[in-house]
């Protein structure tokens, strides 16, 4: 199904479509609220929300039926509950994904929402527009593209809102924001046998030359003359070569700041020599998802110019057990001169974004640098499907990501990083081990001081969305086995809202 979005004037009840939506708090006087309704479409509402026992309450939707006929040709009322007090944002994010949903079981092909007051949800109308757009988009969004005979259909929803002209740029930006964030998915949900890291780099290519982005991108062999020992053992068990690529974006100003987004590209994890369990590895697609992020954010904010500059690395490649594969006991080289010995070559996504964070704090003047990567099963045991492990020991900069997060709907959480943990990663052979002594426990942690080393100075959060990139139940605008997209919208908004 495609989506296509129209701004309208205010009163819902004078634009033609097959069901007009209204967000509604719980209260027991509905009926009265919904008088004209009740009077002029659907004399039985009274009884359809006695039936259904709906109140408003968070989490349900009813669909009404009209009875009587009407000159707009509205079939249906949709109602949809936003819950009783301290209403948020993801409340609308969650009612609006549950009304897109509901509109598959029945013919609807067109909407009008009925926009509630921004002031429930403590936000601004233009923001809210933005939500009912883009969450419509991640909702709709299904991986379908293998599957033959898959039929496509299209809906149409107007957004019935008072001054609707004022809102055009709001409703374009929302609709390249809900594209971008589908498109990270789609990459994601690609199988590893379509989507190679030759194929994600020629994707991110493709980005840029419709962007206007600066593109770099280095093959394996250069990337192991740049002694990029990281990256290049991971890809070493592959016969396909690994990639690192560059986006940059430029600020109108001489004077902006710059930031660095990095990704970890894992187009397939099969843990390598340290082979993962059969059942671990049916959805190991997903171990790009950090990379998906930062190319689709960056295709993204060359549209909507940021006042930052941005430079954006992306490190993919496969890890695959061969006979020329990284084995556990080698000791490896990194970008920035530091050795690691490889004791589980299943912990490859620190070793590729060793050599990415290292690059980009050498050759660029960064003010400050963040990294999104599915890097351990550990923070998805720590924190469930729902909330990001943030690492980090830079204040300043953990309170705009964690903002990001809160204002984009991917949610944040901090996780430990002092000293304390800093020694489970030392290793007697070398600078570091790719894996914490045991005694120390806390995965999460030990892996992001790994990769302390490799920033130096620079302000720096790491991001692990193990838990959150890829079949998060529950929530509405996701389905389930599929990609989430996370990472897309948090990196836009801390870059547009950059001070």
């Amino acid at each position: 199904m495609s989506i296509n979005f129209k701004l309208v004037g205010q009163n819902v009840l004078d634009n033609s479509a097959d069901a007009a939506v209204f967000f509604v708090t719980e209260t027991k006087t509905l009926v009265k609220d919904f008088a004209e309704v009740s009077k002029n479409y659907v004399p039985n509402l009274k009884t359809i929300f006695g039936d259904t026992k709906f109140t408003g309450q968070k989490n349900k939707v009813v669909i009404a039926p009209v009875s009587l006929s009407n000159k707009n040709k509205i079939k249906y009322f949709i109602f949809a509950g936003l819950g009783k007090t301290k209403l948020t944002l993801e409340d609308y994010r969650r009612a609006t994904a549950r009304v897109i949903r509901s509109c598959s079981s029945y013919n609807i092909k067109s909407l009008v929402f009925s926009i509630p007051k921004a002031s429930l949800f403590k936000t601004s109308l233009d923001k809210l527009v933005q939500e009912s757009v883009i969450i419509s988009q991640m909702t709709d969004y299904v991986f379908d593209k293998f599957i033959s005979n898959s039929k496509k259909n299209n809906l149409e929803i107007l957004l019935s809102i008072a001054n609707h002209s004022k809102f055009k740029k709001d409703l374009a930006s929302a609709i390249k924001t809900g594209e971008a964030v589908n498109r990270a998915r789609n990459w994601i949900d690609s199988p590893p046998n379509i989507l190679r890291p030759k194929d994600l780099a020629s994707d991110a290519k493709e980005i840029a030359k419709k962007s206007g982005l600066k593109c770099t991108v280095f093959g394996e062999q250069e990337i192991i003359k740049k002694g990029m020992g990281g990256l290049a053992a991971v890809s070493s068990g592959s016969d396909n070569d690994c990639k690192f690529v560059i986006l940059e974006y430029k600020a109108k100003s001489a004077k902006a700041p710059t930031l660095g987004f990095i990704g970890k590209g894992i187009t397939f994890d099969s843990g390598g020599l340290s082979l993962k369990p059969a059942n671990s590895m049916e959805t190991m697609k997903e171990d790009m998802s950090g990379a998906a992020a930062v190319i689709s954010a960056m295709g993204l904010l060359a549209e909507l110019k940021p006042k930052v500059n941005i430079v954006m690395i992306a490190a993919i490649s496969e890890n695959l057990p061969s006979g020329s594969a990284a084995k556990p006991g080698d000791i490896i080289k990194f970008y920035n001169g530091k050795t690691a010995e490889i004791k589980n070559t299943d912990a490859e996504g620190r070793l590729v974004l060793a050599d990415a964070l290292s690059y980009a704090v050498k050759n660029y003047k960064l003010d400050a640098i963040i990294d999104l990567a599915t890097l351990t099963g550990a923070c998805q045991y720590s924190l469930g499907p729902f909330f990001t492990g943030l690492l980090s020991e830079h204040d300043s900069f953990t309170n705009k990501v964690k903002k990001a997060g809160e204002e984009s709907g991917n949610f944040v959480w901090q996780l430990p990083l002092t000293d304390d943990y800093k020694v489970a990663v030392k290793s007697s052979v070398a600078d570091l081990s790719n894996i914490g002594k045991r005694q120390y426990m806390a995965g999460a942690t030990t892996a992001a001081c790994f990769l302390q080393p490799f920033v130096g100075d620079t302000p720096w959060v790491h991001l692990d969305i193990a838990g959150t990139a890829f079949n998060v139940p529950d929530l509405p605008y996701y389905r389930p086995d599929t990609a989430t997209g996370v990472g897309v919208r948090l990196l836009t908004k801390l870059a547009l809202n950059w001070k």
